[in-house]
């Protein structure tokens, strides 16, 4: 099967469903985190799928690895952010979500490793 769309792509879609984790919990950060982790988090998730998404779109090889390097930049920035939450007792359970980074982790490794070939 040929891929015709980065929105095709498991780790994609996958790269989506962690987004909307995320926004669902911060929604019960504190307000005075709004600008501070609140923030950082949501844009640093929003950053896995949207690097995704761009090298796609750059029609290069090296760009794409590029780009893919940077969302697991972002997907490692993500789940710092989290562990700092979960310490500052902002919510309990990461399960969901600690499952679905290493899922994406995987799946963007494995990419990068292919695209080397």
């Amino acid at each position: 099967m040929t891929v015709k769309s980065y929105k095709e792509l498991i780790v994609w879609q996958k790269s989506i469903d962690l987004v909307s984790l995320i926004y669902n919990i911060s929604k019960g950060f504190p307000e005075d985190e709004k600008f501070g982790l609140t923030s950082q988090i949501r844009r640093a998730s929003v950053s896995v799928p949207s690097n995704i998404a761009e090298g796609w779109g750059r029609l290069s090889r090296k760009n794409y690895i590029h780009f893919l390097r940077i969302s697991r930049g972002s997907l490692f920035e993500v789940e710092t952010q989290i562990i700092i939450a979960k310490n500052l007792k902002y919510f309990d359970d990461s399960k969901e979500i600690d499952n679905l980074i290493v899922e994406i982790s995987k799946m963007l490794n494995a990419m990068m490793s292919k695209l080397n070939e």
